[in-house]
């Protein structure tokens, strides 16, 4: 279902009495910088164009409930003592937001919010993080609290690990928080130190191609790269004492003891220190506004991804392999966790029709199923809406 942010505050005003304030919460991309969040290295997110929107007002009788529009469910929410809930599974990511405030200490008015929006699900663009982080900013806006965005994104975090279960990384809730319009964040993900780097796209455009597909090895298989990457630092602890993370690795050690790295521990590591540096080096492209290079590096991504981190598949390679065809394709590669989801592509605007009419085909006949696509823009993170703005700075 698409929805617009008029779309949920009608469906607030057709629920509740008064006028509500109103927060959107993007999902995001990750142009490079894959697996690399949990070994402590450097990503390069940006908020899209696709968000989840909240309507929330203080309760008049005390009494505090979310609706889902999606769902078209209703909860009541326990505001003294929220705790995860067997059913509906989606409020989990908004009751772990809401344990956090309790357990700090921050005051919550009775509330109720009314949220929807138009990510697209399954597709890697963090949908999750967009609602946590919305959720969140929320509360401190409702509450009149001035919670530093970087506690707000811990929150966001919080919630997904305890009360949905997912040991993610930060990277998801600090793009959907802090993304800005036009810019790709640079974040270090030990420190949480970042800078923005303008993304001049000029002839270009964002095309996600989405398989439609999700294997299910993809949460099993997460947390065995995450246990052979720190196999692969126990090993190499022994020879330098100083590394905490493959963060502090570099290519030669990992070669260096190769033999040491049994198994698939060495390709899982050398991808990602060269993952690591490939990062940094694709910022400093993005400062020379050299997209040639930048899309080298996305396609160079995409074979470490599927022939050293193994997190690709049939269908995701297949993507990569017919934008590798056309000229008008900067570079392409596998984003997210792996298993399924979406291809970026950086594609030249006036090739964009010639690629999908010839991808999409493509795609239907070797496995069957139709290919979604999204031309996607990069905007500001999670925020009021400009009529909230205007009715926060009368009250």
């Amino acid at each position: 279902m698409e929805l617009t942010a008029q779309d949920v505050l009608n469906k607030y005003r057709e629920l509740y009495p008064g006028e509500p304030m109103v927060v959107r919460s993007p999902g995001r991309i990750n142009l490079i910088g894959e697996h690399t969040d949990y070994n402590d290295g450097f990503v390069m997110p940006a908020a899209i164009d696709r968000e989840t929107v909240f309507a929330i007002a203080e309760s008049l009788d005390g009494k505090s409930e979310i609706y889902s529009i999606k769902y078209n469910e209703y909860y009541t929410v326990d505001m003294n003592n929220p705790k995860p809930a067997a059913s509906p599974t989606w409020v989990n990511y908004l009751l772990g937001v809401l344990r956090q405030f309790v357990d700090k200490g921050y005051t919550v008015k009775p509330f109720r919010c009314v949220f929807g929006g138009n990510i697209p699900m399954g597709a890697g663009l963090s949908s999750s993080a967009s609602v946590e982080c919305g959720f969140a900013f929320a509360l401190n806006a409702l509450n009149h609290h001035s919670i530093d965005k970087k506690e707000l994104i811990r929150i966001a975090q919080w919630s997904e690990h305890n009360f949905v279960g997912v040991k993610c990384g930060i990277m998801d809730q600090f793009a959907s928080m802090m993304g800005s319009e036009n810019h790709v964040i640079l974040l270090d993900c030990r420190s949480l130190e970042y800078r923005y780097s303008p993304l001049e796209l000029k002839d270009f455009t964002i095309v996600l191609c989405d398989s439609k597909v999700k294997h299910s090895l993809v949460d099993s298989e997460y947390n065995t790269r995450r246990n052979e990457c720190e196999q692969g630092v126990a090993i190499l602890k022994k020879h330098y004492p100083a590394i905490n993370s493959l963060r502090d690795v570099t290519e030669d050690m990992v070669r260096k003891h190769k033999d040491e790295l049994k198994g698939k521990v060495f390709d899982r590591c050398l991808y990602v220190v060269q993952e690591i540096a490939r990062v940094q080096q694709a910022s400093k492209d993005l400062e020379k506004h050299d997209l040639q290079a930048f899309g080298k590096k996305m396609f160079e991504t995409h074979e470490g991804l599927s022939k050293l981190y193994e997190v690709s598949c049939p269908e995701l390679d297949f993507l990569v392999e017919q934008a590798t065809k056309f000229s008008g394709v900067m570079g392409a590669r596998v984003m997210g966790g792996g298993f399924g989801g979406c291809t970026i592509n950086l594609v030249k605007k006036d090739e964009v029709g010639s690629f999908l009419s010839a991808v999409r085909p493509a795609y239907a006949e070797k496995f069957g199923i139709a290919l979604e696509t999204y031309i996607v823009n990069i905007k500001d993170g999670t925020s009021l809406t400009s009529k909230s703005i205007e009715k926060i700075n009368l009250l």
